[in-house]
């Protein structure tokens, strides 16, 4: 008998699930530090949405995720050199570089990784290609990718897409997600809502929860 298929919203497995912040670091998330937008002031509905949605939802997911024993993984774009000469075409024509020295391209302390948990840094959109997180999850057994950060029509974009296509069963978490604009989050999370299984805040902290109390 063929064994029935899993679902991309099915519960969470302990030991087998992972939380993946994407790309959370100074430089993007306070106002003044991207040179590509120095216009945008704190009032930017870009850096609204952080302030008052995405950075406290992240919170309240790190603390649920650590006090289930949930795999808790950041990813940030940086340089593995300070010139750059790693980084990859596109980003030298963009172009993109952090090296890292800079200290506006880490988390802030209230997103920042807390013991031994892995911060992969990457030089393109999707971690999956420019990381070795596919080779680190499989080690770790990880079955359930939970994937929360910035831009949603980029960098979460490519993550999840990549994460389907690599077997694992992804989760969104849509409120610890953002984009420029409420119209490019939105197109973004219709777009690749085939590849993972839209979520939000509350109820993914009330899997890992569930995870806490097994």
């Amino acid at each position: 008998m063929t064994e029935p298929l899993p679902r991309r919203d099915g519960p969470f497995e302990a030991g087998r699930t992972a939380l993946l912040l994407v790309d959370m670091q100074r430089i993007w998330l306070e106002p003044g530090l991207d040179p590509d937008h120095a216009d945008w002031t704190e009032d930017h509905y870009f850096y609204r949405e952080l302030r008052e949605r995405v950075i406290p939802n992240q919170k309240r997911l790190l603390r649920s995720a650590r006090a289930a024993g949930v795999e808790v993984l950041h990813t940030i774009i940086q340089s593995l050199t300070e010139d750059g000469r790693d980084r990859s075409l596109d980003h030298k024509l963009t172009p993109i570089h952090i090296p890292p020295s800079l200290k506006e391209g880490l988390p802030p302390p209230e997103l920042a990784p807390v013991g031994d948990e892995i911060l992969l840094p990457k030089t393109s959109s999707g971690v999956f290609n420019s990381t070795n997180i596919d080779y680190l999850l499989k080690n770790l057994g990880i079955r359930h990718l939970v994937v929360a950060g910035i831009l949603t029509d980029q960098c979460v974009d490519m993550t999840v897409r990549d994460g389907a296509d690599r077997g694992y069963l992804v989760a969104c978490v849509s409120d610890a997600c953002a984009a420029p604009t409420p119209e490019r989050h939105e197109h973004a999370l219709k777009a690749f809502g085939g590849y993972c299984w839209v979520s939000n805040t509350d109820t993914i902290v009330s899997r890992f929860d569930a995870l806490s109390q097994s």
